[in-house]
């Protein structure tokens, strides 16, 4: 896979690696009192949060594979520094351009005079093979008419 593909794919990955962390911290965080001016949350719907919460815990302690949540926002910056110390050392490793800008100018220049030339040299081999295709046309007409007048009437 080359350089700029790896690119492209470590930041989809450090893409991916932002969004479930705020679908992570979204889900998984505890409720917090805006201001002191907004009414606490009624009781019933405290228990039920509790109990989910305890809910949660359980999952959590069957499943290896989950931590708790307040080593959750550790864990998800730890993926996102790494992916992202990932993509500098492929930002590292790409090749440096050489002479600066001008010579990028040049070089492109010369690379679109190149290509303007293999354009051109293109579109004559098209019409050379649009003009053969109508000879092969009129002569497979001119077969198919001869045919046609060789068959004898019933």
């Amino acid at each position: 896979m080359d350089i700029i593909s790896q690119l492209q794919e470590q930041v989809n990955s450090i893409a991916a690696i932002t969004f479930n962390a705020f679908g992570t911290l979204q889900r998984d965080a505890p409720p917090v009192q805006l201001s002191p001016n907004y009414p606490e949350p009624p009781p019933a719907a405290a228990a039920a949060a509790a109990a989910a919460a305890a809910a949660a815990a359980a999952a959590a302690a069957d499943d290896p594979t989950t931590t708790a949540f307040p080593e959750q926002p550790k864990q998800l910056s730890a993926d996102l520094v790494k992916a992202a110390k990932q993509f500098d050392a492929l930002v590292a490793a790409l090749p440096l351009s050489e002479g600066g800008e001008e010579a990028q100018l040049k070089r492109i220049a010369e690379l679109q005079v190149e290509n303007d030339l293999i354009g051109q040299e293109l579109q004559k081999q098209l019409e050379a093979a649009e003009k053969e295709l109508k000879q092969v046309q009129e002569l497979f007409g001119q077969a198919a008419d001869n045919c046609l007048n060789m068959k004898k009437p019933e």
